[in-house]
């Protein structure tokens, strides 16, 4: 079974640059509060890890 993780949307992408706007659609995030279960691979974690002020890890599940 693989490893995910849980992503939670915090910050809004109004007025941020158009690549992070593009990182959010990539994660399957577009509005607040919304979460997201994603396979735990070292690109999603770069991805969340370039949008630090936007995203959170919730949680991370076995």
């Amino acid at each position: 079974m693989a490893k995910t993780i849980v992503v939670k949307q915090v910050g809004s992408p109004i007025r941020r640059p158009q690549s992070q706007r593009a990182t959010l659609k990539g994660l399957g995030l577009n509005k607040m509060h919304r979460t997201r279960e994603l396979e735990d691979t070292p690109s999603v974690r770069g991805m969340v890890d370039s949008i630090p002020h936007l995203v959170q890890i919730v949680e991370e599940r076995d």
